[in-house]
């Protein structure tokens, strides 16, 4: 049970980073479209538990050091090249979101400039990027129960403060004009669920390599994404109602704890900045492991160019990389959701195939 509370709080650390931790991307990928935004987001749930328990599974199951190997695996040659390049894509492009992320939080809790979260950020990065895979995988499991908590107490404050009617605020929701290029909700859940799942298979891969027995990890993996999904409907909700008040800003969750207490306020931008670091770990450190064995000179040379390369990148802004990017790689990562939903039928047949060969083999032999 530990290692399955162990797997789902990191497989939710690594894809609850800046932008669900702010409210930005549960903003434009279902409150925008309304109350039928809770549909989305429960698609988006059973392809994020369904595809969870593949991908930690898969790891644990091949103790794979980084996504390359796996994705061939399940994919073949030509779609599984084309995969890993959609992933390390990625994962680079993550990583300057998150870092921008980063910049953004602590600019709109405390008024600092921009560049000073993003280069705290970088710096705790690549000290953190240094540490082991098991080590890396538990500092992404740690800081999941403190949004947790918070985002349930964000909740319950909406709920109890809600003054005005479902069907006011759903006019208002859907009236809100976002930056974002989705033509509708269900496009939009599909989208978010391939978007982030494709941000956390190196990751999630890489963490379920850590646990010696793939059932455990498939139940973590499944866990995980069903933590995942009841976050989304609880940070949908609290955003609904509070619609009016925090829809254009950065960070709408901030904005409504502020609301609550100042207090919590400066507690939810810690913990927000927490599970920032998260995913910043997870996309640097699989982006990274993907082009140079971890723990040798090379990953060094490479941690050191790409952080500094994804802080210059980062001063694009956090809002429009939301917007534009994010989608963009909802559309890529259509491919390694089809190609992880087929893929325990393919090791089976696989397996299949290789004992059908053995036994014609000694019977030739014999």
């Amino acid at each position: 049970m530990k290692d399955i509370l162990k797997i789902g709080s990191a497989f939710i650390g690594i894809i609850v980073g800046a932008a669900f931790a702010s409210g930005q991307e549960i903003l434009q990928y279902f409150t925008s479209f309304g109350l039928i935004g809770s549909i989305g987001a429960i698609i988006s749930t059973a392809i994020f538990a369904y595809c969870g328990m593949v991908l930690v599974w898969l790891g644990s199951r091949t103790k794979a050091t980084s996504h390359k190997e796996v994705i061939y695996q399940v994919s073949g040659r030509l779609v599984g090249t084309i995969i890993d390049y959609v992933l390390i894509f990625t994962l680079f492009g993550m990583g300057i979101l998150m870092i921008a992320g980063a910049g953004a939080s602590l600019h709109q809790q405390f008024g600092l400039p921009y560049f000073v979260g993003s280069l705290i950020m970088t710096l705790l990065v690549f000290v953190s990027s240094l540490f082991n895979t098991s080590r890396v995988v538990s500092i992404i499991s740690s800081v999941s129960p403190f949004l947790i908590i918070l985002i349930i107490i964000i909740s319950v404050y909406t709920l109890v403060t809600l003054d005005s009617s479902f069907a006011s605020l759903n006019k208002l929701a859907t009236a809100v004009e976002t930056p974002s290029s989705l033509p509708n909700w269900f496009v939009s859940s599909l989208n978010y669920a391939c978007m982030n799942l494709t941000l956390g298979a190196s990751m999630a891969i890489i963490s379920g390599s850590t646990i010696k027995d793939p059932k455990i990890a498939a139940f973590g993996g499944l866990a995980g994404g069903l933590g995942l999904g009841i976050l989304i409907q609880l940070v949908h909700f609290a955003i609904f109602i509070k619609i009016e008040e925090v829809a254009t800003l950065d960070m709408p969750l901030l904005g409504i704890i502020n609301e609550i207490s100042p207090i919590l306020g400066t507690i939810m931008s810690i913990v927000i900045f927490g599970m920032i670091f998260n995913t910043t770990v997870s996309v640097v450190y699989g982006f990274v492991a993907r082009l140079a064995q971890t723990g040798t000179k090379k990953f060094n040379v490479i941690l050191v160019i790409a952080l500094i390369s994804e802080f210059g990148l980062s001063f694009i802004g956090f809002t429009g990389l939301v917007s534009s990017f994010l989608p963009l790689v909802g559309y890529l990562g259509v491919i390694l959701i089809v190609a992880l939903i087929i893929a325990p039928f393919r090791l089976k047949k696989n397996n299949s195939d290789s004992e059908l060969n053995s036994n014609q083999s000694k019977d030739k032999l014999a």
